[in-house]
């Protein structure tokens, strides 16, 4: 059985100076585990095929590690961009068979965001774009980045919305108040990063992003980012509230796709399958965040059938992302 992991990470020397730096930092001061990690992210040749082969991965779809370019200054974005694809797009010409990846966008300059998705997606075979979050605090929904979702949805190239931090005055208010570490965390990976994207997701169907881009296509990761849960609860707010075209639901159902990504758990898996079905879930393994090892072995054990599990391992991917 084919595997194609979707939310799978790489880092190159020039955004560990940059945006990265934080990265870099933690993994001086923690020791070995993270600099071990800090050399993963950094191999996206030989070493990266390596472990993907001791794993049962046939394919990565790499992206540029959050915080990604989203934060940055406009024109320190497009160059950082810029170098990581051309980065990104040597390993994959390689590695053809083996890895494909997301375009990062500077998405600070709309029109550039735009140009650099049409390039890479159409010249270099790219599988889409990956944006993490907000930028400085402004989401998707605001008409300012239609430009850059209005080339994805011409070409046909699915956005990956990955977590990113929240804006500064939401950490404060809803997660300060503990150890400096444990509001990292509660904010980051252990809570508030996943909240962070539902609510974005939300934010662009409130703000009417797929009435305008119906043919739009939106990949998150994690299980959902908890938002299976409430899949019916946020169908309280009814279409005479919104002045959507269809009931909130319905957008989560067939706009956007979801990925395991480090979530290997049972239960939240079986929770997504119940409200969105087989063809929208896809593998993802979050390497070298997550192991990859630990999601392959996941992926047999998930209680589907064997067409199931093929679409979810390769099928539906190779369908949305042409891989």
């Amino acid at each position: 059985m084919r595997t194609i992991t979707l939310e799978e990470h790489f880092a190159t020397p020039g955004f560990l100076d940059g945006p990265g730096r934080d990265l870099r930092e933690q993994a001086r001061q923690v020791g070995s585990r993270a600099e071990r990690l800090m050399r993963d992210l950094c191999d996206i040749g030989d070493g990266r095929i390596a472990q993907m082969d001791a794993a049962g991965i046939d394919m990565q779809v790499v992206s540029l590690t959050a915080p990604g370019v989203e934060q940055l200054e406009a024109a320190e974005a497009v160059v950082l961009a810029r170098e990581a694809n051309d980065a990104l797009a040597e390993a994959i010409a390689t590695r053809p068979t083996r890895l494909s990846g997301f375009a990062a966008l500077p998405i600070a300059v709309p029109d550039q965001a735009a140009k650099e998705l049409e390039r890479r997606f159409s010249h270099q075979a790219f599988a889409g774009a990956v944006i993490n979050g907000h930028q400085r605090g402004r989401y998707l929904d605001d008409k300012f980045f239609w430009p850059v979702l209005e080339a994805a949805e011409s070409l046909g190239a699915p956005i990956y919305l990955h977590p990113t931090r929240p804006p500064k005055p939401v950490i404060d208010a809803s997660f300060g108040g503990f150890a400096p570490l444990v509001t990292e965390m509660l904010a980051g990976p252990g809570f508030g990063w996943h909240i962070e994207t539902a609510v974005h997701v939300l934010r662009m169907v409130l703000g009417g992003v797929f009435d305008r881009f119906p043919k739009l296509q939106i990949v998150i990761g994690h299980m959902g980012e908890g938002l299976p849960f409430f899949m019916q609860r946020v169908d309280v707010m009814p279409i005479e509230l919104t002045r959507l075209k269809r009931q909130v639901s319905e957008y989560l159902r067939e706009n956007l796709h979801y990925t395991f990504a480090g979530f290997n758990f049972p239960p939240t898996f079986l929770d997504l399958l119940l409200e969105v079905g087989v063809s929208r879930i896809m593998f993802s393994a979050d390497y070298p965040y997550g192991s990859m090892a630990k999601a392959r072995a996941f992926l047999e054990q998930i209680p589907v059938s064997a067409a199931d599990r093929a679409r979810i391992a390769h099928g539906n991917a190779e369908k949305l992302f042409r891989l």
